[in-house]
Protein backbone atom coordinates (compact mmCIF):
# COMPACT_ATOMS: atom_id res chain seq x y z
CA UNK A 1 0.00 0.00 0.00
CA UNK A 2 1.00 3.47 -1.18
CA UNK A 3 0.36 5.96 1.58
CA UNK A 4 0.72 9.82 1.74
CA UNK A 5 0.03 11.18 5.46
CA UNK A 6 -0.81 14.72 5.79
CA UNK A 7 -1.46 17.31 8.89
CA UNK A 8 -0.52 20.28 10.14
CA UNK A 9 2.51 20.62 13.01
CA UNK A 10 1.75 19.56 16.36
CA UNK A 11 -0.82 17.06 14.67
CA UNK A 12 1.19 13.77 15.74
CA UNK A 13 2.13 12.83 11.75
CA UNK A 14 5.48 11.87 13.19
CA UNK A 15 4.53 9.31 15.49
CA UNK A 16 1.66 8.01 13.64
CA UNK A 17 3.42 7.49 10.26
CA UNK A 18 5.39 5.13 12.30
CA UNK A 19 2.69 3.16 14.25
CA UNK A 20 0.48 2.83 10.95
CA UNK A 21 3.76 2.24 8.26
CA UNK A 22 4.51 -0.63 10.98
CA UNK A 23 1.30 -2.11 10.76
CA UNK A 24 1.57 -2.10 7.18
CA UNK A 25 4.74 -3.44 6.93
CA UNK A 26 6.21 -0.66 4.92
CA UNK A 27 8.60 1.95 5.59
CA UNK A 28 8.00 5.09 7.22
CA UNK A 29 9.72 7.61 4.64
CA UNK A 30 10.09 11.53 5.61
CA UNK A 31 11.54 14.13 4.00
CA UNK A 32 14.08 15.11 6.52
CA UNK A 33 15.50 11.76 6.56
CA UNK A 34 16.04 11.57 2.42
CA UNK A 35 17.76 15.21 3.21
CA UNK A 36 20.21 13.78 5.55
CA UNK A 37 20.81 10.57 3.62
CA UNK A 38 21.96 12.54 0.27
CA UNK A 39 23.54 15.15 1.84
CA UNK A 40 25.10 13.14 4.26
CA UNK A 41 25.75 10.74 1.51
CA UNK A 42 27.21 13.43 -1.02
CA UNK A 43 25.07 12.31 -3.66
CA UNK A 44 24.61 14.59 -6.49
CA UNK A 45 21.05 15.36 -5.71
CA UNK A 46 22.80 15.98 -1.96
CA UNK A 47 25.12 18.34 -2.98
CA UNK A 48 22.68 20.61 -5.19
CA UNK A 49 20.46 20.48 -2.21
CA UNK A 50 22.82 21.75 -0.27
CA UNK A 51 23.93 24.92 -1.89
CA UNK A 52 20.49 25.83 -1.09
CA UNK A 53 20.27 24.54 2.41
CA UNK A 54 23.77 26.15 3.32
CA UNK A 55 22.22 30.14 1.55
CA UNK A 56 19.35 29.33 3.93
CA UNK A 57 16.68 29.19 0.56
CA UNK A 58 14.60 26.57 -0.28
CA UNK A 59 15.36 23.56 -1.87
CA UNK A 60 13.85 23.54 -5.24
CA UNK A 61 10.91 21.26 -6.29
CA UNK A 62 12.54 19.52 -8.99
CA UNK A 63 15.84 18.54 -6.26
CA UNK A 64 13.72 17.68 -3.67
CA UNK A 65 11.33 15.55 -5.98
CA UNK A 66 14.41 13.81 -7.51
CA UNK A 67 15.36 12.51 -3.97
CA UNK A 68 12.15 11.32 -3.22
CA UNK A 69 11.83 9.07 -6.24
CA UNK A 70 14.85 7.68 -6.01
CA UNK A 71 14.09 7.28 -2.08
CA UNK A 72 10.86 5.04 -3.71
CA UNK A 73 12.57 3.03 -6.40
CA UNK A 74 14.42 1.17 -3.28
CA UNK A 75 13.77 -2.49 -2.69
CA UNK A 76 12.62 -1.79 0.58
CA UNK A 77 9.63 0.18 -0.64
CA UNK A 78 8.71 -1.34 -3.71
CA UNK A 79 5.76 -3.22 -2.06
CA UNK A 80 4.86 0.13 -0.44
CA UNK A 81 5.62 2.84 1.48
CA UNK A 82 4.15 5.60 3.93
CA UNK A 83 5.17 9.07 3.15
CA UNK A 84 5.39 11.90 5.75
CA UNK A 85 5.96 15.41 5.12
CA UNK A 86 6.05 14.92 1.37
CA UNK A 87 4.14 16.69 -0.98
CA UNK A 88 3.85 19.76 0.95
CA UNK A 89 2.33 21.74 -2.65
CA UNK A 90 0.04 20.61 -5.24
CA UNK A 91 2.77 21.56 -7.64
CA UNK A 92 5.01 18.61 -5.29
CA UNK A 93 1.87 16.58 -5.34
CA UNK A 94 1.48 16.48 -9.32
CA UNK A 95 5.35 15.62 -9.25
CA UNK A 96 5.41 12.48 -7.34
CA UNK A 97 2.12 11.60 -9.15
CA UNK A 98 4.17 11.91 -12.29
CA UNK A 99 6.98 10.34 -10.67
CA UNK A 100 5.18 7.26 -9.40
CA UNK A 101 3.73 6.77 -12.85
CA UNK A 102 7.06 6.42 -14.16
CA UNK A 103 7.60 3.67 -11.46
CA UNK A 104 4.79 2.09 -12.58
CA UNK A 105 2.80 2.88 -9.48
CA UNK A 106 -0.27 5.24 -8.22
CA UNK A 107 -1.05 6.27 -4.31
CA UNK A 108 -3.73 4.08 -2.33
CA UNK A 109 -4.85 6.57 -0.07
CA UNK A 110 -3.99 9.86 1.34
CA UNK A 111 -4.63 10.41 5.48
CA UNK A 112 -5.16 13.63 6.69
CA UNK A 113 -4.64 13.97 10.56
CA UNK A 114 -7.61 16.49 11.80
CA UNK A 115 -6.94 18.71 14.70
CA UNK A 116 -8.71 22.15 15.53
CA UNK A 117 -6.02 25.12 15.34
CA UNK A 118 -6.37 25.88 19.41
CA UNK A 119 -5.62 22.41 20.56
CA UNK A 120 -2.75 22.35 17.95
CA UNK A 121 -1.12 25.74 19.49
CA UNK A 122 -1.97 24.24 23.26
CA UNK A 123 0.49 21.06 22.12
CA UNK A 124 2.86 22.98 20.57
CA UNK A 125 3.65 25.48 22.84
CA UNK A 126 3.11 23.33 26.16
CA UNK A 127 6.33 21.49 24.97
CA UNK A 128 9.75 22.01 26.76
CA UNK A 129 12.87 20.58 26.67
CA UNK A 130 15.50 20.41 29.63
CA UNK A 131 18.66 23.09 28.38
CA UNK A 132 21.33 23.32 31.42
CA UNK A 133 19.26 21.64 34.35
CA UNK A 134 16.24 23.72 33.33
CA UNK A 135 12.93 23.03 31.42
CA UNK A 136 12.78 25.97 29.07
CA UNK A 137 10.30 27.00 25.94
CA UNK A 138 12.04 26.59 22.24
CA UNK A 139 11.47 29.89 20.36
CA UNK A 140 9.63 28.18 17.49
CA UNK A 141 6.84 26.60 20.14
CA UNK A 142 5.94 30.00 21.02
CA UNK A 143 2.10 30.42 20.86
CA UNK A 144 2.75 33.62 17.80
CA UNK A 145 5.50 31.26 16.05
CA UNK A 146 3.46 28.33 16.03
CA UNK A 147 0.33 30.63 14.95
CA UNK A 148 2.37 31.79 11.98
CA UNK A 149 3.74 28.22 11.33
CA UNK A 150 -0.22 27.01 10.90
CA UNK A 151 -0.83 29.90 8.98
CA UNK A 152 1.91 29.07 6.48
CA UNK A 153 0.56 25.35 6.38
CA UNK A 154 -2.66 26.38 5.64
CA UNK A 155 -1.59 28.57 3.05
CA UNK A 156 0.81 26.27 1.34
CA UNK A 157 -0.24 22.70 2.32
CA UNK A 158 -3.92 22.78 3.03
CA UNK A 159 -4.47 23.07 -0.14
CA UNK A 160 -3.66 19.55 -1.09
CA UNK A 161 -7.11 18.41 1.28
CA UNK A 162 -8.91 19.81 -1.63
CA UNK A 163 -6.54 18.61 -4.48
CA UNK A 164 -6.59 14.88 -2.79
CA UNK A 165 -10.33 15.16 -2.30
CA UNK A 166 -10.90 15.83 -5.88
CA UNK A 167 -9.24 12.74 -7.39
CA UNK A 168 -11.09 10.52 -4.37
CA UNK A 169 -7.61 9.64 -2.51
CA UNK A 170 -8.33 11.95 0.82
CA UNK A 171 -9.20 10.54 4.25
CA UNK A 172 -9.68 12.79 7.15
CA UNK A 173 -8.93 11.08 10.11
CA UNK A 174 -9.95 12.75 13.96
CA UNK A 175 -6.62 12.89 15.18
CA UNK A 176 -7.65 13.98 19.12
CA UNK A 177 -7.46 10.76 21.28
CA UNK A 178 -4.63 8.59 22.50
CA UNK A 179 -2.07 7.66 20.09
CA UNK A 180 -3.70 4.09 19.71
CA UNK A 181 -7.24 5.55 18.64
CA UNK A 182 -6.07 7.62 16.57
CA UNK A 183 -3.67 4.90 14.71
CA UNK A 184 -7.36 2.52 14.98
CA UNK A 185 -8.91 5.33 12.53
CA UNK A 186 -6.34 5.64 10.31
CA UNK A 187 -6.04 1.67 9.36
CA UNK A 188 -9.80 1.80 9.66
CA UNK A 189 -9.48 4.27 6.74
CA UNK A 190 -7.04 2.39 5.13
CA UNK A 191 -9.24 -0.64 5.02
CA UNK A 192 -7.48 -2.31 7.55
CA UNK A 193 -8.71 -4.31 10.93
CA UNK A 194 -6.74 -2.70 13.80
CA UNK A 195 -7.70 -5.98 15.77
CA UNK A 196 -6.30 -8.39 13.26
CA UNK A 197 -2.75 -8.46 12.73
CA UNK A 198 -3.09 -10.92 9.88
CA UNK A 199 -5.68 -8.54 7.92
CA UNK A 200 -4.16 -7.74 4.43
CA UNK A 201 -4.26 -3.54 3.78
CA UNK A 202 -6.24 -3.33 0.66
CA UNK A 203 -7.22 -0.03 -0.41
CA UNK A 204 -10.55 1.35 1.04
CA UNK A 205 -13.05 2.77 -0.99
CA UNK A 206 -13.22 6.69 -0.97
Amino acid sequence: MRVVLLGPPGAGKGTQAQFIAGRLAVPAISTGDIFRANVSGQTELGLKAKVFMDAGDLVPDEVTVAMVKDRLAEPDAKAGFLLDGFPRTIAQAEQLAESLADLGHGLDRVLELVVEEEELVRRLSGRRMLVDGQMVQRDDDKPETVRHRLEVYREQTAPLSGFYERVGLLSQIDAIGSVEEVTARALHALGVDPEDPDTSAAPADA
